[in-house]
């Protein structure tokens, strides 16, 4: 009793922290000191071995992945290649049709496997333009972001993303795993969901909102603009900059997601994606170097973003290694496994249910996959159809208000808070995910 009571406090105490803002390696540690103590493990076991073991062995697994995908985040910022293409999508639809824009900026970037962080930071400064000239209210721009950036192109087959790729090393598939079915399911989340977020922004047009920056970005721009008349140089000198033509942008991107789908035949998907990235970046590289001003600048920043990203993932892998040793976890695994139902029904809820406590999609993942993906491998599923439910597991309760992709959008790249911006976020990236989600497990339940 006292170890499944421990269990959940731990985890509520790890989701706790994460909201305060507490470092998660931090709160990681300290979460897993407290599942050890109430789960009778010896202290220096628990964290010398169960979670160092967890930490490292997630380190060694993906870290390569998380560096190649940073670099080439850096080099596509640093080419302004990333500022070309959101221009260009943004110039084709017009303000009009300004939250599109948004979403389709930021879709196009992240299924092309560039870094969240980098398309947020990109896409913002045009977002505020459109919105500006649309009127709609600048509350908004975190959810199109958001949506764009991990709703569905992070979970779609063919992704180059981390949340895809980890399933392939536990159950022996490709990146296009799932078929028709994850296509649908991607295509359904990006439908549905663009037809709420507009809605709900039209909804609050309609009701008097207008476009009106946050205080905090309201004294940035103020600053930025005295900045600007101190240096007598114009505002908008930095956004008439010359860019890389628009094809030039966008082949690295074509380039990453056909070499990954391509060569995933012939190779683990692993490999196949650090090949498809390290092509990204050299390509990138080459087409683009008269606008790429610090090659090796790129990569430092890039290799620094690597080792903050995979160490806070690993933190969180490491305390889920603690917490799986413990006995009472064994017990919420075959309560889990033996939900009644569509046999995938208990591999989706355990993942989606891990993913939201740890806020972290990947994080998630590596956690909940070495210990189920035997279990349900053992019982002859199709793996295809695991590999996909448990991708779209991961980018479900993922999303809570705790996840840092979402604290850095709504605070840091917009200036807003939870309490303005988050509801959206939550519909978009939590609600219409969770229920594609299970609608996927009856559908590879059924075919």
């Amino acid at each position: 009793m006292l170890g499944m009571l421990g269990l959940i406090a731990s985890l509520a105490l790890l989701m706790f922290l994460t909201m305060k803002g507490v470092n998660i390696i931090i709160g990681a540690i300290i979460s897993s000191l407290v599942v050890a103590i109430t789960g009778g493990l010896n202290l220096e076991t628990a964290m010398t071995d169960y979670y160092m073991t967890g930490f490292t062995g997630y380190f060694k697994s993906w870290f390569l992945i998380f560096l190649l995908g940073a670099i080439f985040g850096k080099v596509m910022e640093g080419t302004k290649a990333a500022d070309s293409i959101a221009k260009w999508v943004t110039g084709k639809l017009g303000h009009s049709r300004a939250v599109f824009a948004v979403v389709a900026a930021a879709a196009i970037m992240t299924y092309g496997g560039v870094s969240l962080f980098v398309v947020g930071f990109s896409v913002y400064p045009i977002a505020v333009s459109l919105f500006r000239m649309a009127n709609l209210p600048h509350r908004f721009i975190p959810a199109a972001l958001v949506f764009g950036s991990i709703s569905f192109t992070m979970t779609a087959p063919g992704s180059p993303e981390i949340q895809n790729l980890i399933p392939t090393q536990f159950f022996g598939t490709k990146p296009t795993a799932g078929g028709l079915i994850g296509v649908l399911m991607a295509l359904l989340i990006m439908t549905v969901g663009g037809w709420f977020l507009g809605r709900m922004v039209r909804k609050a047009a309609e009701n008097g909102e207008v476009f009106s920056l946050p205080d905090k970005e309201k004294k940035k721009e103020s600053e930025d603009a005295s900045a600007a008349i101190a240096s007598e140089t114009k505002p908008s000198q930095e956004e008439n900059k010359a860019l890389p033509p628009i094809l030039l942008a966008i082949l690295p991107l074509i380039s990453v997601i056909a070499i990954l789908n391509i060569m995933a035949n012939f190779m683990s998907s692993t490999a196949a994606a650090l090949i498809s990235l390290s092509g990204g970046i050299f390509l990138a590289s080459l087409l683009m170097a008269k606008y790429l001003k610090a090659f090796w600048d790129a990569l430092a920043k890039g290799a620094q973003d690597a080792l903050v990203a995979a160490a806070n993932t690993c933190a969180v892998v490491g305390f889920g290694s603690v917490a799986a040793k413990v006995s009472s976890f064994d017990q919420v695994v075959d309560t889990l496994v033996n939900i009644p139902g569509p046999p995938y029904l208990g591999l989706a809820i355990a993942v989606t249910l891990i993913c939201g406590i740890t806020g972290s999609a990947s994080g998630g993942l590596g956690i909940a996959l070495p210990i189920l993906a035997p279990i349900y491998m053992g019982q002859g599923l199709d793996p295809n159809a695991m590999h996909r439910i448990s991708a779209l597991a991961s980018g479900g309760l993922d999303s809570l208000p705790h996840n840092g992709y979402v604290v850095t959008t709504i605070r840091a790249i917009s200036g807003e808070t939870h309490k303005r911006a988050y509801k959206p976020i939550f519909i978009l990236s939590v609600v219409i995910p969770t229920i594609v989600m299970f609608l996927a497990v009856i559908l590879y339940s059924i075919f």
